[in-house]
């Protein structure tokens, strides 16, 4: 025309419309338009190896699969994001996309797991359990709670069952298994924190256990659970036992639960708009029940390391078990992180005073240092790293923190501080410091006061004061330990001495180291008393078997009778027999049921003596049925007339005519 014109040509291969939603241009055979028709939205789908492209499906409106002879080209039409790997399968595959971030595909018994935007197949499983409630994936949703780095820039992980009784949890960035747990019973529904740290398992009886990856560590939260589920992007759950709903804010700390009353039976749970509602069915009507937001942004604000308002939320909450494990959590992230101030808040908060105390000296050390440019960070001072040591209990970090920097009085002080005279002294001796013999009398002088004789007497030991420690053992009633002190050949003591730590170990009822203690001083004659009194008859024997002959029988007299006091009468026997007391030996016997013994020292009598004890014995044989040994001692013990009415009960009329 005399304006000029435009002409428009649309070159493609092919075009076709997939279920009336879709429309596929091919520009080459290695890449297609895939457009929305409600909304004309499109997306480019390329090969990058230049493969050709031979199926295309479109999942759920949203997920995009496609199929060269050697790749598998996957994508999300929401976020745009395509991802391409290498694929040689059946044809027959399965593809799941209950994940939003990352595609599975099953085939032949194993599931291979495709993120959206990434090349690469990012990890695989051999399960045949596909099910969505035996499969969760967590990729990157939270960093794991007291990470250092900022530093940890991938976090993903999945559970899944091996077989019903077996889950595992296996860590796809380094490609390990992380956790297998085994169970006694089969897992029906199972899932990961938004961090990946925990897993909620619930079994076939309707168990609710909760796992900690971190410490490999299992504890049941509920004996019957109907439902169970964490609030989304929060590490808050919400479970139902019958008629109660309990949730748990405070995951960290299982044995703090809220419980509410419910009637019915809990659908979901709803997050929005600031507010987070569990929705329950009452049968006739929806009932929601409405969680504390306060709680539940606490640990979102915990999972951003915003520590600064999750103390904030906290002071604007009463304080309740909840509060408290929250307190304690915070606490215990904020010294991991250097964060002092708030860790002291937060021993305030807890009633614990005298860290909260200890922490503000802390706190004012390292504002000091920052004022003084010391340090740019007051936690980088070594006097705040060695007082964190010592607040956490690693002495040797914070001894050496001082050390290196030359601080031998304050580390010193540190140990005196801590009533840890040992190290202090060790210190002080290792560096050759003038005051060492000072704070040894110190040390003394402590111990003494609080009472700890036996230490005082370890030390005087240890210097080589033997009569110092002796008296000391014997002030804090260790007789036996200064018994052994003096009883060493290169110590030797007075016989005042020796006297007096033999009286004090018959005062505290050690007789059987008295008479040992005396033998060593050559006083049998005590030693042998000694020993009666502590009932240590072996070894008065062995002693008057050498010092006093004549004393032997009495002893196992002596022995016995104590043995039958003490109920042991079968050791008694034989020492009534040593001792010539045959009455009290087969007395013993008898008492004892030791029949053969007792019809065997009986039989070693004399007839006056012996005869005492016929009948008991025949009685016996009676009761056992050995009626012919219970004849003869019914004989023996001129009671024919039992014998015959033994032999008339048990029908032997021969006998008992003989009789």
């Amino acid at each position: 025309t005399l304006a000029g014109g435009v002409d428009a040509f649309d070159a493609c291969l092919r075009r076709y419309r997939y279920k009336g939603k879709f429309e596929f241009t091919y520009v080459s055979l290695s890449q297609v338009i895939v457009k929305r028709l409600s909304s004309g939205t499109r997306i480019v789908l390329k090969s990058h190896f230049g493969y050709e492209i031979l199926k295309i499906n479109i999942y759920q409106d949203q997920y995009l699969v496609a199929h060269t002879p050697d790749t598998l080209l996957i994508g999300d039409l929401e976020s745009c994001k395509l991802s391409e790997v290498p694929w040689s399968g059946s044809g027959a595959e399965r593809f799941i996309f209950d994940n939003a971030a990352v595609c599975m595909v099953y085939n032949a018994g194993e599931l291979s797991l495709v993120e959206y935007g990434r090349n690469e197949i990012l990890g695989s499983a051999r399960t045949e359990h596909v099910s969505p409630h035996f499969i969760s994936c967590r990729l990157n949703e939270a960093k794991p709670k007291g990470e250092h780095s900022p530093e940890v820039l991938e976090n993903k992980k999945i559970a899944y069952l091996m077989d019903f009784q077996t889950v595992r949890v296996s860590d796809l960035v380094s490609a390990r298994d992380v956790a297998t747990i085994s169970h006694d019973a089969k897992v029906d529904w199972l899932e990961l924190n938004p961090s990946a740290t925990k897993l909620l398992f619930r079994d076939k009886r309707r168990y609710l256990h909760l796992f900690d990856i971190a410490t490999q560590t299992r504890s049941t939260l509920l004996n019957y659970a109907s439902y169970v589920q964490w609030v989304p992007n929060s590490d808050v759950v919400v479970a139902q036992n019958r008629d109660n709903l309990c949730v748990w804010y405070t995951i960290d700390a299982p044995e703090r639960v809220t419980i509410f009353q419910i009637k019915g039976d809990v659908e979901d749970i709803e997050r929005a708009g600031g507010r987070t509602e569990v929705i329950v069915d009452e049968g006739i009507n929806t009932v929601s029940y409405r969680l504390d937001e306060t709680l539940i942004e606490f640990g979102m604000s915990i999972d951003s390391k915003d520590y600064e308002r999750a103390v904030s939320l906290l002071e604007q909450l009463e304080y309740s078990p909840e509060t408290e494990a929250m307190w304690q959590t915070l606490s215990a992230l904020a010294l991991t992180h250097n964060k002092l101030f708030i860790a002291e808040r937060c021993a305030a908060a807890l009633g614990d005073t005298a860290k909260a105390m200890y922490l503000r000296k802390v706190n004012e050390a390292a504002e000091e240092a920052v004022r003084s440019n010391l340090v740019t960070h007051g936690h980088e001072h070594f006097v705040v790293q060695a007082r964190m040591a010592t607040l956490d209990k690693q002495f040797e970090r914070a001894e050496q923190v001082l050390l290196e920097q030359g601080k031998v009085e304050e580390a010193m002080e540190m140990y005196q501080e801590l009533h840890r005279w040992d190290e202090a002294i060790a210190i002080a001796e290792s560096r050759n410091r003038p005051e060492t013999e000072e704070l040894k009398e110190s040390y003394l002088q402590w111990l003494l006061m609080t009472g700890q004789e036996e230490k005082a007497a370890k030390l005087k030991e240890k210097e080589g004061d033997v009569e110092a420690a002796i008296n000391l053992y014997l002030e804090g009633g260790l007789p036996a330990r200064a018994a052994v002190l003096a009883q060493s050949p290169q110590h030797p003591q007075t016989p005042e001495m020796l006297e007096t730590i033999a009286a004090a170990l018959s005062r505290a009822g050690l007789h059987d180291k008295a008479g040992a203690f005396f033998e060593k001083l050559g006083q049998p004659e005590r030693a042998l008393e000694a020993y009666r009194k502590g009932h240590a008859y072996r070894r008065a024997v062995e002693l008057s078997r050498r010092q006093f002959p004549h004393e032997v029988v009495k002893l196992e007299h002596e022995w016995g009778s104590w043995l039958e006091s003490q109920k042991q009468l079968d050791a008694a026997i034989n020492h009534y027999i040593e001792a010539g007391q045959y009455v009290k030996a087969i007395e013993a016997a008898i008492q004892a049921r030791q029949w053969s013994k007792a019809v065997q020292i009986v039989d070693m009598q004399e007839p006056q003596v012996a005869e005492r004890f016929f009948k008991i014995i025949a009685q016996h044989f009676e009761e056992t049925k050995h009626y012919e040994n219970a004849e003869r001692y019914y004989v023996k013990g001129r009671c024919p007339q039992e014998a015959v009415e033994m032999y008339t009960k048990a029908n032997k009329w021969d006998k008992a005519h003989k009789v």
